[in-house]
């Protein structure tokens, strides 16, 4: 997993390296960030994500990738796609958009800026017509995001994943499809 790239202004979004996971975990696997996402993971939780992402990458030739700041090539999570595949998920197989980034790099534009550039990768070279985005209500930073994104809140695909108690149970849906990417502001 060492040839796919998407350079941005401040960033580099590229497959993964044996030595990003650790960093990876130490920098994302904390209370801060694990908040809205199941709560922090133990080995048998982060051996499993990485199996996700390795195995999104085998099968679409996509996943959520790492993402480096150029200034100082230091990791700052990851951004990305996937195919939407939890449990009693609505949106099953639609190409999902995701980000998660170290508690220190919040607030600084980096995960929009990565986001755009994934979405645009989406639509551009894996040949998405919608993309969508998942979150759980309380999660305001992240669906924030998606509106700033142009997404569209569709409540009407929410859903129960299983896997979780609450307050991570509930998974609420955002999508934005080829033409509004394209003809949006920003």
């Amino acid at each position: 997993m060492a040839d796919f790239r998407l350079d941005t202004r401040r960033l580099i979004l590229r497959d993964w390296r044996e030595e990003d996971w650790p960093e990876f975990f130490r920098i994302t696997n904390t209370p801060a960030v694990m908040r809205w996402l199941g709560g922090v993971l133990d080995d048998d939780g982060m051996a499993r994500q990485r199996g996700r992402v390795e195995a999104s990458h085998a099968v679409n030739g996509f996943c959520f990738w790492a993402v480096e700041r150029k200034e100082d090539g230091k990791l700052l999570g990851f951004c990305g796609l996937k195919r939407a595949d939890a449990p009693g998920s609505t949106v099953t197989g639609a190409v999902e958009v995701g980000w998660r980034f170290r508690e220190d790099a919040w607030g600084q534009g980096y995960a929009k800026e990565a986001a755009i550039a994934a979405l645009n990768a989406a639509f551009e070279r894996f040949g998405a017509d919608e993309v969508v985005a998942l979150t759980v209500d309380g999660n305001t930073g992240s669906w924030g995001l998606m509106e700033r994104l142009g997404m569209r809140r569709r409540a009407e695909l929410d859903y129960d994943d299983p896997r979780y108690e609450a307050p991570w149970r509930r998974s609420i849906v955002y999508s934005i499809d080829r033409a509004a990417w394209q003809n949006r502001d920003g």
